[in-house]
């Protein structure tokens, strides 16, 4: 590495982020740019171990080490060029990730660990702003065509990729605009969408082709795809949101996150979003304590609530790793997110009774208790709720973000007639292939809610199975077996 000291001499800092004042009164990102030099100090904590760990706490397999040193060098093409080996799209992980190669980081052992992600978006922004992302089409036609269907991060992934491999490459999207969750899921504060905008110019220019309002099993029937292209990919996601059936769940005012997200998206492109769901004015509750509900609490901020609480039903994690979450697990602490140090209470050990409404059937308030986590008999964490702790908490609207539980059923998959796991989520063998010949599957439609790393990490991957299965063998690389 470039200074082989540099982890005993240099603390980690923290992504630099606008000031609260200033971005409440806006949706641009929340983060500012951190300054060549102290992003070239953050890099040289990089210390040369024997095995870098963060190589396996990516699912991508990035070349961590040599893109840190190479900004310590100001090696900044070269740099890009590492990154790009690996990642299709650094500026949405850079941004979006929770960054599993930081937890995985041998600096982590006893110490921060090194500010990878920072390292990782900064490549990227210096990238694009010197012109040197450019679309790279392919230099020969295999004839050959491959429908996508989804264009979350799994299916842009994987449509890249086979279009380089030469094959025609259609990406068939249900929503009236490219990008999945990427569009209209995360909020514009978080990543604005001219990062998205981009990449699919880069995309189109190299050949793929993009369908919207192609609802496949809906209005574009299976059986077309089945006659028009020789392999499927399936990239939909998944998008069936978990709920919660306690009394007064029917109650105007209680809605998913992802309709409240989506609609805030929409206005923020410009769109008349009639009858939106406003948290203007209103006493929020957001219940699920992940990065969804961090979304919506970001999201009624800037929509100026009056007030917002945020339930979540497990403990507050502790501030460093437990005895039983030794290195290189994912350490489960405390995290604040930049919507959390906006405002809004955080509220840990508590569940919903049920919701109590006013005369005109709207959400009033909701009947929460504090629980204890204890493990049962079959070692699985269960619930119990505290005698006597049962309270109200004032809410006009309520947002339930507690997770996905797989792909929609039917529709699509059933018309292609593929198996479905225990889970609901769609099976694979060890080619990425469907029970149904040619049919492919990425992404969290058949890997459950999960990160955008892995969804990246997985369209790479199909899209390599599916190159050889058209063509005998595949030169493009994949992460993942």
């Amino acid at each position: 590495m470039g200074k082989p000291t540099g982890f005993l001499e240099i603390g980690r800092l923290k992504q630099p982020y606008r000031p609260v004042a200033e971005r409440l009164g806006d949706w641009r990102q929340v983060m500012a740019p951190w300054s060549d030099a102290l992003l070239k100090e953050q890099a040289s904590r990089c210390m040369d171990c024997g095995i870098p760990f963060c190589h396996q706490g990516c699912p991508l397999g990035n070349l961590i080490p040599d893109w840190n040193d190479l900004v310590y060098r100001a090696h900044w093409r070269e740099a890009i060029d590492r990154l790009h080996a690996t990642n299709n799209f650094p500026e949405f992980t850079g941004t979006l990730c929770p960054a599993p190669c930081e937890g995985a980081c041998v600096l982590g052992i006893n110490q921060d660990p090194v500010t990878i992600k920072a390292v990782e978006n900064t490549i990227i922004d210096r990238a694009w702003s010197e012109g040197w992302v450019e679309p790279l089409p392919p230099t020969a036609e295999t004839g050959r065509a491959v429908a996508v269907v989804g264009s979350g991060p799994a299916g842009l992934a994987a449509a890249q990729q086979l279009r380089r491999a030469g094959h025609r490459v259609v990406v068939f999207e249900r929503d009236d605009r490219i990008g999945g969750l990427l569009r209209y899921g995360i909020p514009e504060f978080k990543m604005e969408k001219r990062l998205l905008d981009r990449r699919l110019a880069q995309l189109e220019a190299e050949g793929v082709t993009f369908r919207t309002g192609a609802h496949v099993g809906v209005n574009i029937a299976v059986e077309d795809l089945r006659r028009d292209f020789e392999a499927i990919v399936l990239c939909g996601g998944a998008t069936v949101p978990r709920d919660l059936p306690v009394p007064g769940r029917d109650l105007r005012g209680i809605h998913f996150a992802m309709e409240f997200l989506a609609q805030a998206n929409r206005a923020c492109a410009g769109e008349a979003v009639p009858d939106a769901i406003s948290a203007s004015g209103r006493h929020v509750i957001i219940i699920g304590g992940g990065d969804t509900g961090a979304d919506c609490l970001g999201t009624s901020h800037r929509q100026q609530a009056a007030s917002v609480h945020q339930l979540e039903i497990l403990p507050r994690p502790p501030d460093i790793r437990a005895q039983n979450n030794p290195w290189p697990q994912w350490p489960q602490v405390f995290r604040s997110s930049s919507a959390h140090e906006e405002g809004g209470e955080r509220m840990y050990a508590v569940s919903t009774r049920r919701f109590l409404g006013d005369a005109n059937g709207r959400v009033r308030a909701l009947e929460l208790v504090e629980v204890a986590a204890r493990p049962g008999a079959d070692g699985r964490l269960g619930f119990h709720e505290v005698p006597g702790s049962e309270r109200e908490l004032v809410a006009d609207l309520v947002l339930l973000a507690m997770g996905f539980t797989g792909p929609e059923p039917g529709g699509l998959l059933q018309a292609l007639g593929v198996a479905l796991d225990a889970r609901g989520n769609v099976k694979r063998d060890d080619r990425w292939m469907t029970s149904v010949e040619g049919v492919f599957v990425a992404g969290d439609m058949q890997r459950g809610q999960s990160l955008i790393v892995w969804a990246i990490a997985e369209g790479r991957s199909a899209a390599r199975a599916v190159d050889a299965y058209l063509m005998g063998r595949s030169d493009l690389p994949a992460p993942l077996a």
